[in-house]
């Protein structure tokens, strides 16, 4: 039996050209290699998985290849090549600094840095997840990082950027690597698939690449799971089942109830889902982008947003039109309050199934068949029974008959020998409370319910200077409980201007210490509650500016001016102050 090698380490790209997914990085390092142009030092920063490792070995490989191609791609047959791929190079040296993380270490590895190559030009040295160093090995690599003996490269990789020191970062080329995309990590899944003899459909190949959250080793980690779980032949609800992940037809399903009003349905959906383990949270993520890829599908010219096969597109084409967008806007909104409020729920399951019943209420259908009943409320006045006459059914009223008067009788006589024409008789409603509430008459009620309009208020003409100047008294009685401003604006003076149909109040105030503070604090308060008086839009406030002081006729305010001119003007304070020790700060 041969020895069983992984995805991710049996089809590991080799060369630039394989390299999936960071093709802006893979073309600057060709080049700078084609003009020879290295730099002594570079950062390789990303996230897991996407290949930060991998670049830096065909960068090795390839600035020691003795016989590189037209684009510097490597031969694969000289000595350099040979020994790179059997893995006993002498010429790339690898470091796990997340184990050799020691001032030690970096000694070791800066004596080693000083041996030149046995085989190429280059010794290239790789340290992985470099933010793993202490700062003291930081700081002892720092001289050695800066000028190294120029047969020294140096790789440093890292998933997390900002745990370097700038030091650090000043003397390195960095290159940000992103996540490989869901089509670029279907592509190469279905290229290994191909390769390895192995059936299995696009939309498990997505929901793996989704799994795998933008890592390329990642998603052949559950490549390799889902063929050992299926074999040779891969179905969508076997990857489904293996990964326990939920099937797209669960949301699908949701929103067709949410679309008919059946909160009943959602809710036995939502409870099948929670007795096949599935977290909750999880299942409302999974609505959130469902609901997501509904707007999508919905608006023209969005279609590269959908990261989703063919297959699946049409059928979210299909429910997107059945959808209206406003619908689709109050759902979202829905579902990201619950996810925002999940963790704090007391009750968790409740809060989602809280959510659930109010998106199926948003379309204003519910379905009759499980809704509750109404209470039927007999009439509060009794009526005269008349064995003689058969009893007539109750007549629904349409709403049209609501508004049309009652007809006029046709004659005296014929008034007093019938029963006096009723008036139109509205439908009884159950009441607002109780526990058999009826969702139809709640949604007719709000229909029906007339729309009463605020009474429109005119607005006062623009006031002259003597009504503002007499207004102003009205100010002072909402500041009764801040006595040291309603006396500043009891003695402020007025200063009033016009332009463009605007009036500006300047009021003047006692120092430059309360002018800032009324600006900062209640001077739009103020304002607003003028133009109430005055019951006009047009009118401005604003504090007078304050004229300088003449030289030493400053006027202490504050209370460390006021102790400082205490002790000026008496010099026994101040020996009182100082022999005390008192701190008039």
């Amino acid at each position: 039996m041969s020895q069983y090698i992984v995805s991710a380490r049996k089809y590991r790209p080799d060369s630039f050209e394989t390299l999936l997914g960071q093709d802006n990085i893979a073309r600057t390092l060709s080049n700078s290699i084609k003009r020879g142009q290295l730099a002594h030092a570079y950062l390789f920063c990303g996230p897991r998985g996407v290949g930060k490792t991998t670049t830096a070995r065909i960068f090795a490989k390839m600035i020691n290849c003795a016989h590189p191609g037209p684009d510097m791609e490597p031969c694969g047959e000289c000595e350099s090549c040979v020994s790179f791929q059997e893995g006993r190079s002498y010429c790339i040296h690898e470091l796990d600094a997340a184990s050799n993380n020691g001032v030690d270490d970096i000694k070791a590895l800066i004596e080693q840095v000083q041996v030149p190559p046995q085989v190429g030009k280059y010794s290239v040295y790789i340290i992985d997840e470099v933010h793993m160093l202490s700062p003291s090995a930081f700081n002892a690599f720092l001289k050695t990082l800066e000028e190294p003996p120029a047969h020294a490269i140096f790789i440093l990789a890292t998933t997390e950027k900002h745990k370097i020191l700038p030091t650090i970062l000043s003397r390195c080329q960095t290159y940000d690597f992103n996540r490989i995309s869901i089509p670029d990590m279907v592509r190469n899944l279905r290229g290994i698939a191909a390769k390895e003899g192995i059936t299995i459909d696009d939309e498990s190949l997505h929901v793996i690449a989704q799994k795998a959250d933008g890592a390329m080793r990642d998603a052949l980690t559950i490549f390799d799971q889902t063929v050992a779980f299926c074999g040779t032949e891969i179905k969508y609800e076997d990857v489904v089942r293996n990964l326990n992940v939920l099937d797209y037809d669960y949301s699908f399903g949701m929103v067709e109830n949410f679309l008919s009003g059946s909160y009943a349905a959602a809710l036995s959906s939502f409870d099948e889902i929670l007795s096949k383990g599935f977290n909750a949270l999880h299942f409302v993520a999974a609505l959130s982008s469902h609901l997501r890829d509904l707007v999508v599908a919905r608006t023209a010219g969005l279609d590269a947003l959908l990261e989703l096969p063919d297959s699946l597109k049409q059928r979210y084409r299909e429910q997107a039109a059945r959808c209206p967008l406003q619908f689709l806007y109050d759902a979202l909104s829905v579902t990201t309050a619950c996810e925002a409020g999940y963790k704090a729920a007391v009750n968790p399951r409740l809060h989602i199934e809280f959510a659930l019943m109010k998106l199926s209420f948003l379309t204003g259908r519910t379905d009759v068949s499980t809704a509750p009943r109404p209470v039927q409320i007999p009439s509060p006045s009794p009526q005269v029974r008349n064995d003689n006459v058969a009893p007539k059914a109750p007549a629904v009223i349409p709403s049209e008959a609501k508004e049309s008067p009652a007809p006029a009788p046709a004659d005296k006589t014929a008034v007093a020998a019938s029963p006096a024409p009723a008036a139109p008789v509205r439908q009884r409603r159950a009441p607002k409370t109780g526990s058999a509430l009826s969702m139809n008459a709640i949604l007719q009620e709000k229909e029906e319910k007339p729309v009463e309009e605020a009474p429109a208020t005119v607005e006062a003409a623009l006031p002259d200077d003597d009504t503002l100047r007499t207004r102003w008294k009205d100010l002072l009685p909402r500041y009764e409980s801040q006595p040291r401003l309603a006396s500043a604006l009891a003695k402020a003076e007025l200063r009033i201007t016009e332009e463009a149909g605007v009036k500006s109040v300047f009021f003047t105030v006692a120092n430059a210490a309360q002018k800032k503070w009324i600006e900062d604090k209640i001077l739009r308060d103020m304002e607003n509650a003028f133009r109430e008086i005055l019951n006009c839009r047009k009118v401005n406030l604003h504090v007078d500016d304050i004229p300088e002081e003449e030289p030493g006729e400053k006027k202490p305010y504050m209370p460390e001016e006021k102790a400082k001119d205490l002790m000026d003007k008496h010099p026994e304070v101040r020996a009182f102050v100082a022999d005390l020790g008192l701190d008039t700060k």
